[in-house]
């Protein structure tokens, strides 16, 4: 499965965390991330992620892009709520989480949810996303 990985600043380290704690359910699939997320995930656990351009530069069209192609099958997307969508140095969260609800891509935006949807994931409760792909 494709799994996108993308974090605002401020929850970098949280991700690299969390993908520290899930690496053995995360090495199974496929990682795509911005550019700065990405390289803080391969550096924290060895995974291989493959890195679109930093968010700031398009990395968050680029990712968009593979949504709306329907390549995703999961999106785990850490944010800060107290930043204002239009800082054009973060990803725009609203953008993202919409595009996923517009193609039904399981969408996680905090730890708690992100870490059921990682454990799902493991279970298999997510291989209906290979038939509408």
């Amino acid at each position: 499965m494709n799994i996108g990985i993308i974090a605002h600043n401020s929850k970098k380290s949280l991700i690299e965390d969390f993908c520290i704690a899930y690496k053995g359910i995360l090495a199974k699939h496929e990682i795509y991330a911005t550019g700065t997320t990405g390289r803080r995930i391969e550096e924290a656990t060895n995974l291989h992620v493959h890195k679109f351009l930093a968010g700031s530069v398009g990395g968050d069209k680029q990712f968009t892009a593979m949504i709306e192609r329907n390549a995703m099958d999961m999106v785990i997307l850490f944010h800060n709520p107290n930043m204002v969508d239009s800082n054009s140095k973060e990803p725009n969260v609203y953008q993202i989480s919409s595009f996923c609800d517009q193609y039904n891509i399981p969408v996680a935006t905090n730890i708690a949810t992100a870490e059921s949807l990682i454990l799902g994931l493991d279970r298999g409760d997510l291989e209906w996303r290979e038939q509408i792909r």
